[in-house]
This record gives C-alpha cells, structure tokens and sequence, in this order.
C-alpha cells in the first residue's frame, strides 16, 4: 500500500540513510553480534551524518530538526540494512529528549553537543529485579545531602548499559511517597558506579544489555535532572514516545522479515517449482501483507498525530500492542516459510524472529497495554 506519509525531503534522507546502513553498519552486524555490541565507532559515524539527536536545537550542535519522520526513516532503514541491535534510536529519542525537555541550561550546554556527536552515549535505568513495567516499584534510593545525593541500588536489563557514558537514573528520594522518585545523571568514572556482565539474550546479540551497580555514588546536585521528586511525572512525560518508538521499530522488523522471505519463496524450489507458486505459501503472505498493511496505517497515522502534539497515552498503547503482535505473526510466518532454513542464523529470518520476542515485553508488557487501553475505554475496576 502506498504511503502518503513522507514528502519528497523525507524520501531523499531515506537514501543518504539507507546507503549510511549498507556501508557502515549492515557489514559488521556479524561480528558485532559475536561480540555481544557494537563498536563505538557506529555512533561517532552516526553523529558525523548527522543522524544522532536530529531535534537538538543548533545552539548545541544539533540541526534543530524535531519532525519525528527524520527518525521513522532511520529506523526502517535499520531494520532493513542495519543491525536492529544498534539502539541509535534509544539514545536519541528515548534519553536524549530527557535533557533537553527537563534540563537545565547549563545542563544542555554541557551534554547535549557530545550526544549529538557520538562522543557521549546515553542510557536510561527503570527496571529493577523486582520493578518491570510498574516502575513505582522502584527501590533504588538517594539521600539529598545538600549540595549532593548519595545514590544506592541496582538496575538491570539496562539497554546500552556497557556502552553509555551517561546514564538518567530514576531513584526514590522520599520513602513515605511511592510517587516520590527523582532523575539523577550518572557519569562514567564516578566512584561507585559499576557495571555487570554483558548480559547473554535471545536475540538483539549485538545490543549491549547490563545490570548496573551504584553503591554510595555521590551524584553532585547539578546532575538532577528535572525537579526532585518529581521524577515519575517527567518519566511518564516521554512514554507515548517512547512505545511510538518502539512500534515504529515492531513493524520495521516485521516488513523486513517479509521482504526476505518475499525473495526467498522465489528462490526455493520444491517438488520442481518455486516455493511460492504453492497455495498455502501465497495464503500466508497474503494474510501477512494485510496485517502489516494495516499495522503501518496506524503506526504512520500515529507519527502525523504525535507530530502535532497530541498522541495520547491510550493510542500509542495500542501502536505497540498491536505492532509487537503482528510483528510476532510474521517473523514466526516468515521462519517457517524458510523451512529448516529458518532456524539457521546465516539467514537473516531467523535474527529478526529473536529480536521479536522481546517486544510484547519491553517498553511495557503487551498486558499492560491492554489495562492501559482499558481503563481508556471507562473499564477501570478501581473506579468502582
């Protein structure tokens, strides 16, 4: 189904985009992923093009770009000709946003150009061992000492955790409110703040995922970030994003995976002729083509609406809960349409069906979704 979504600006980035992934990113997927991450290196090429932090305002080195399309374009092209484990969208629009929507001047003078060109990569701390999707569940705390916090906990499954130079971290500063939390900046270096092991995955191999230590970290009062204790309200600030994001990146997988399989059906001979000329096969990618036909709809209808301000909470719950949905139909589809094939990680079907699993998990369980989604609806048990 042709897209009305994209003028003629976006369609000329998508090629300075997709021949940046073919040469500098596509090539080292291989290695990266044997590696357990990616080279450093991919951000600082990243940051040269221009593609880190496109909504920066030139005053700090961006270009002042906020068109979430710019981003769409860059991650489609990812998950196409990329590697789906390199998290330049995370740094961009999930961490970076945080800064300069809750920092202060001095703040955004002093970490926003480096995020812009790669020297500095992000990553965000929620998650903890007994803190998922209900992020109030948080137990990480910091004293305020007057001119400093002192920082104490764990996070875990912490995406770029190896990788990241600053870290937002959210910690509860008050223990009589379970609202109570505030965003601190860790650094790397700072006495206290340590990282575990690269943690082994299903899937993403080449997206480093950490748990991260802090014991006793003295976090200087100047790298709180946003109002003390105000923390899970400016968390909650960037979630339509962030699932918009995730969504954006669902159906970029799932087209993916389809196209290689559209190719590959061609190629596959059985009982004398094409894979594709069987019945079922061409079933399958018809029901597959209208999924992700309507899926791209809405997921492109939602990037007009968030563009004007006014993406809701509930709509973009519905994006990822439908987008990881799909998404885990077709690459499961597209693996067993590959045959033994499918399994094998030479063929690229199978990287992008362990990358799927993770979706109807993170950025908030696809039963989450549907609470959210419900309690959109009026269906809210506690109102009764």
């Amino acid at each position: 189904m042709d897209r009305t979504l994209f003028d003629d600006e976006h369609e000329m980035f998508r090629d300075s985009v997709q021949a940046f992934m073919k040469n500098e990113i596509g090539p080292h997927q291989e290695r990266w992923g044997e590696q357990g991450i990616v080279d450093r290196e991919a951000y600082l090429k990243a940051g040269e093009m221009g593609l880190l932090c496109m909504w920066v305002p030139e005053e700090y080195g961006g270009i002042g770009v906020d068109d979430f399309r710019y981003e769409q374009i860059l991650m489609e092209e990812n998950a196409r000709h990329g590697d789906a484990g390199f998290f330049c969208w995370l740094h961009s629009r999930l961490v970076a946003p945080y800064i300069g929507t809750f920092g202060t001047e001095e703040q955004k003078q002093r970490w926003l150009p480096d995020c812009v060109s790669g020297e500095k990569i992000l990553a965000i701390a929620m998650t903890e061992p007994g803190a998922g999707s209900d992020i109030s569940g948080i137990r990480c705390k910091a004293e305020d000492k007057g001119d400093h916090f002192i920082l104490n906990g764990s996070k875990t499954f912490i995406s770029n955790g190896i990788l990241a130079d600053l870290v937002i971290v959210a910690a509860r500063t008050s223990p009589d409110n379970q609202h109570a939390m505030s965003l601190f900046v860790v650094e790397r270096g700072m006495d206290g703040f340590e990282r575990g092991d690269n943690l082994a995955k299903m899937g993403l191999k080449s997206q480093d995922t950490a748990e991260l230590f802090f014991n006793d970290v003295r976090v200087p009062r100047e790298n709180l970030l946003g109002e003390k204790d105000r923390g899970f309200y400016h968390l909650m600030h960037g979630l339509a994003e962030e699932r918009l994001l995730a969504a954006v990146g669902f159906q970029a997988n799932a087209e993916a995976a389809y196209a290689v399989t559209a190719d590959y059906i061609g190629d596959r001979k059985l009982f004398g002729k094409s894979l594709a000329e069987f019945q079922n096969t061409r079933f399958k990618m018809a029901e597959m083509r209208t999924e992700l036909d309507v899926g791209q709809v809405f997921v492109d209808q939602c990037v007009t609406v968030h563009n004007a301000g006014k993406l809701s909470s509930d709509d973009a719950a519905k994006a990822k809960l439908f987008a990881s949905e799909v998404e885990a139909r077709v690459t499961d589809e597209c693996v067993q349409l590959h045959g033994g094939n499918g399994y094998m990680d030479e063929y690229a079907v199978s990287r992008y069906y362990t990358a799927a699993r993770v979706s109807r998990i993170y950025a908030g369980t696809s039963e989450i979704m549907k609470e959210i989604i419900a309690r959109s609806l009026g269906l809210d048990p506690r109102r009764k």
